[in-house]
This record gives C-alpha cells, sequence and structure tokens, in this order.
C-alpha cells in the first residue's frame, strides 16, 4: 500500500519588484487582493493543500523580494525549489527584460540537477490595468520568449481581478510535481 503522507511541493516567485508576487500569491491562497503597495523584505512564505489525482500536497509558495539588494539571499531560499515562477508586469517593459536575468540567476543559485529541464512557469501580471491600454509587452513576444527557453508554459493574469490565477498556479503544481523524484511518489 503506497504511503498516505502529504507532499511538499516547493514553489519559487521570481520578479522584480513591485510586478505582483505578493498579490498573486495572496490571490491564490486567500482569495485577497490589496491595493496598498507593501514591499516584500526578503521572503515570506504561504502554503495550500491541494488535491491532484486522488492525492493530497502542500504547495509552499515562496514569495521573495524583487530588490537587487535581496538576491544574495537566493540560496537558502531557491535550494530544493520544485518549480520556479517568473512573474513580469505587463505595463513595465523593463520588468519583461529582466526575466532572463531572474532565471539565469535561480539556475545558478539553485543549482537544480537538471537545469535544462527544470520546471519554470512564465505568468505576466496586470493584465487588467488602465483596461489593457497601458500594456507594453504583448502575449505573442512573451510566448517567443518562452518558446526560446525550451517551450516555458505562460500565463497572463491579473492578481486583482483574479483573471487566471488558479489555472496559472494549477500549471504550476503539475510541473513542481513533474519534477519531483520517482521514489517519493
Amino acid at each position: 500500500m503506497a504511503s498516505r503522507r502529504r507532499m511538499l511541493l516547493k514553489v519559487i516567485i521570481l520578479g522584480d519588484s513591485g510586478v505582483g508576487k505578493t498579490s498573486l500569491m495572496n490571490q491564490y491562497v486567500n482569495r485577497k487582493f490589496n491595493n496598498q503597495y507593501k514591499a516584500t523584505i526578503g521572503a515570506d512564505f504561504l502554503t495550500k493543500e491541494i488535491q491532484f489525482e486522488d492525492r493530497l500536497f502542500t504547495l509552499q509558495i515562496w514569495d521573495t523580494a524583487g530588490q537587487e539588494r535581496f538576491q544574495s539571499l537566493g540560496v537558502a531560499f531557491y535550494r530544493g525549489a520544485d518549480c520556479c515562477v517568473l512573474v513580469y508586469d505587463v505595463n513595465v517593459a523593463k520588468s519583461f527584460d529582466d526575466l532572463n536575468n531572474w532565471r539565469e540567476e535561480f539556475l545558478i543559485q539553485a543549482t537544480p540537477s537538471d537545469p535544462e529541464n527544470f520546471p519554470f512557469v512564465v505568468l505576466g501580471n496586470k493584465v487588467d490595468l488602465d483596461g489593457g491600454n497601458s500594456r507594453v509587452i504583448s502575449e505573442k513576444t512573451a510566448m517567443a520568449w518562452c518558446v526560446s527557453k525550451g517551450n516555458i508554459p505562460h500565463f497572463e493574469t491579473s492578481a486583482k481581478e483574479g483573471f487566471n490565477v488558479d489555472a496559472a498556479f494549477e500549471c504550476i503544481a503539475k510541473n513542481a510535481l513533474k519534477n519531483e523524484p520517482e521514489e517519493e511518489m
């Protein structure tokens, strides 16, 4: 008989300051959105119990500070991650351009056993802003980047409206699960 112990899946959320990492996590776990911006200091995490294919899992979602001064905290937080979520703001070009840096930094710090196949998921957040009129990064541009990095799954989201947040985290959980060693199953 298979063990019924609950498996922990560790997910790290990375991206520039202000792209909505904390808001996405809070929307998914607590169904809450706060209009007041408060920068994350260091890192924080929330957990959510999920069921997938008749098994229970604890999704441990780590929210990291987007400021460069906290990037040295990386090693401790990144190690043991099962999936990395890269977030950008569709209205801020620099946040999209910085995805390369966040991805590289994660791979260097986390030292996954198979960096070429490590699961990433990309979220283009704040699609609701200004009715979509402030957008500077098209979905097509983002998809092309994701394809160039090995077909990374991509979702456009709105933490404020809750748009596509559950679908994105479902994909994140599935990808984290794929990364778990077989013997733990």
